[in-house]
């Protein structure tokens, strides 16, 4: 996976901040230590004009560079260590002059060589939380969570003969995979569709994927279907409104998008189109959605257009979730 423009942008300028800004307190630390002792001053002019003086030298030079080169080193070394007895004597930590990092192990640029610093890394998922809106709720509903045990044997399924916590062991089976397969590379996208009555877990299990795929950088949008539709209105019906084109372009590019709740919207011809609109553009672009809701499949059918619906029956895992209602134990 791979942040968008926009957002890689983003982190790169907060790496650019943190340059000015530790370039901006080194030279203040300069300036004290260059007023309170201006020998240091004097030192650091003298160092400047030695490594110039020994380039000139050697580019001339055309044999014997040991001889320089050993006399810069001595001098060098002298001017050091009278800089270092000032600094400490002067009540200065030795690094005091140097450029001093938020993260040492990159200097504050965001790669070590090629490579993502570990910075970067957690730079990236915090802002793919601040994203998908659901940064204070994964950190208490997610997999290491989750209370199988909850779900017990009183409530068993007519069709299938599965009690709760039987039926909720393969859907939890099933969402691991998912998130699994969601890493590999090769493997081919997945649509997870859950329906049960509230308070079931449904929410809950949502929640319990987007977690595990924020941690791996798998950029994750959470809408309830209010949310979602008001956004695709706005995006239709008012063209200057620059905040919902942002917030349409991420619906249609991000790894995972979860839409809570279908069926609680107002439901208009216009609601199905742009519905149908986003489910199937996001299966031409291999993008995966899950989406829950409390209706069943034959209500499904009545809500929503048979094209849509078609999409959802052939594209999408259907997982029946039942159970006590976890919301309002007895």
């Amino acid at each position: 996976m791979s942040l968008t423009n926009m957002q890689y942008n983003e982190i790169i300028r907060s790496y650019n901040k943190k340059d000015l800004e530790n370039k901006r307190r080194q030279n203040e630390r300069i300036d004290n230590v260059y007023n309170r002792v201006p020998r240091i001053k004097e030192i650091n002019d003298e160092i400047s004009s030695l490594c110039l003086e020994t380039t000139k030298k050697l580019l001339l030079l055309q044999e014997d560079n040991d001889t320089y080169m050993s006399d810069f080193h001595s001098r060098l070394q002298c001017l050091k260590k009278e800089k270092a007895l000032l600094l400490s004597k002067n009540g200065f930590a030795p690094d005091y002059l140097d450029m001093h990092y938020t993260c040492p192990d990159c200097k504050d640029t965001g790669y070590i060589g090629n490579m993502k610093c570990h910075c970067f890394k957690k730079a990236e998922i915090e802002l793919l939380y601040d994203q998908s809106n659901l940064r204070e709720i994964l950190s208490i509903q997610n997999f290491n969570t989750f209370n199988i045990h909850l779900f017990d044997d009183s409530v068993i399924d007519s069709v299938t003969g599965k009690t709760s916590k039987e039926n909720m062991i393969g859907v939890l089976s099933i969402c691991h995979n998912f998130v699994d397969n969601f890493k590999s590379d090769s493997a081919k996208f997945k649509n997870l569709l859950f329906f049960g009555r509230t308070g079931v877990g449904k929410s809950f299990l949502t929640h319990c994927i987007a977690k595990d795929l924020i941690e791996h950088s798998f950029s994750v949008i959470y809408l309830s279907a209010i949310q979602f539709f008001a956004i695709l209105s706005k995006t239709e019906f008012d063209k200057t409104d620059i905040d919902a084109k942002s917030k349409f372009s991420n619906i249609m590019d991000c790894d995972l998008l979860i839409i809570d709740d279908l069926a609680t919207e107002l439901s208009t011809s216009f609601t199905n189109s742009a519905f149908f609109n986003v489910i199937n553009e996001r299966l031409l672009r291999k993008k995966s959605v899950i989406i829950s809701t409390n209706l069943n499949f034959s209500e499904l059918m009545e809500r929503y257009s048979e094209r849509l619906t078609s999409r959802l029956t052939s594209e999408y895992t259907f997982l029946k979730i039942y159970g006590n209602d976890l919301r309002h134990p007895n």
